[in-house]
C-alpha cells in the first residue's frame, strides 16, 4: 500500500508555465497525478495515448471534446479515452485534477 499525500491539491504554476503536472505514482499499468490550472488560465495539453480518469477535487471549469462539452466541479469524475482530443476551458476557479492514467503516463 502506498498513501499518495498532496494528491488532488491545487499547486500553483512555476513561473512562465501555464499549469502544474505532478505525478505522485507510477507503476506499469497506471499512474496517478494531479493536474492544477489557475482561475482563468489555459489548458495547453494535447491528447495522450493512455486512457484517462479525471477526478476534479478543487475548482469549475468546462471540458471540452470535438463531441461533447460539459460542466465540471468538485467531486466529478470524468473518462477521456486514449487519442482524444480535450480541454479544460472556462476556469473560473483555481482548478486541481487527480488523474489516473492506464497504461501509466511517462512525464519526458
Amino acid at each position: 500500500m502506498q498513501l499518495l499525500t498532496g494528491a488532488g491539491a491545487f499547486t500553483p504554476p512555476s513561473d512562465g508555465e501555464l499549469n502544474d503536472f505532478t505525478q505522485h505514482l507510477v507503476v506499469v499499468d497506471l499512474s496517478v497525478g494531479t493536474y492544477s490550472i489557475p482561475a482563468l488560465g489555459i489548458d495547453d495539453q494535447t491528447p495522450h495515448t493512455e486512457d484517462e480518469i479525471y477526478l476534479v477535487t478543487r475548482g469549475r471549469a468546462r471540458l471540452v471534446t470535438p463531441d461533447d462539452d460539459v460542466a465540471v466541479g468538485p467531486g466529478d469524475v470524468v473518462y477521456v479515452p486514449a487519442g482524444e482530443e480535450h480541454r479544460f476551458a472556462d476556469v473560473t476557479d483555481d482548478l486541481a485534477l487527480v488523474v489516473v492514467f492506464a497504461p501509466a503516463y511517462r512525464v519526458s
